[in-house]
């Protein structure tokens, strides 16, 4: 018995000491850097005065998103804009134009991070003025005719109405504009014109 126990420890112990290599070398494969270059975020394709359109399911047009600059990255299937222009329509309403400097749209193309010197415009129609959003944050979500922000706002509604607030959900679907926090609005009655 004394010889059976002399051959099995050694066994077993290099056994042992192979499972503590193997757990050793997968700890630190993982927690390396991979040499293949899979984890750089470099573009793989740019393209200059980038146009993408969609319509819905009768062909009438959604939206059309531009900029002068569009470069996709491979990494998280992602694209960065610059000089974006997102312009939204819908049947018998006035159309809403979003720019800023530069975008980030998701690998869906579900959400739209429009950053820097977002200035969203909506139309004036005949029953109201054009309405005009300052931020420098603002988040569009194409599908839900959503944007939103946590960010300061400045709202500037035709005649003569101002709004300053932080956070806004402007809901296209409902004509609903959300605001959260420090809300101050200056009004203007417009003046009865004399004939």
């Amino acid at each position: 018995m004394l010889n059976r126990t002399a051959i099995l420890f050694p066994l077993v112990l290099a056994g042992l000491m192979a499972l503590l290599t193997f757990w050793i070398y997968q700890t630190v494969e993982q927690q390396g850097p991979k040499l293949d270059g899979s984890n750089r975020h470099d573009p793989d394709y740019i393209m200059e005065n980038f146009v993408t359109t969609q319509t819905d399911d009768k062909g009438k047009l959604r939206y059309v998103l531009a900029a002068t600059k569009m470069s996709h990255y491979p990494d998280d299937d992602s694209a960065v804009l610059e000089l974006p222009e997102f312009t939204q329509y819908a049947t018998n309403k006035p159309y809403t134009t979003i720019k800023g400097l530069r975008a980030n749209v998701s690998s869906d193309g579900e959400e739209i991070e429009m950053i820097d010197d977002v200035v969203v415009v909506r139309q004036a129609s005949a029953d109201k003025g054009e309405m005009r959003v300052l931020t420098d944050r603002l988040i569009i979500f194409p599908n839900q005719d959503l944007a939103k922000t946590d960010r300061p706002v400045v709202i500037k509604q035709a005649p003569k109405t101002i709004i300053h607030a932080t956070g806004m959900i402007y809901d296209k679907k409902k004509k609903t504009l959300q605001l959260f926090k420090r809300v101050n609005a200056h009004y203007e009655k417009p003046k009865n014109k004399t004939r």
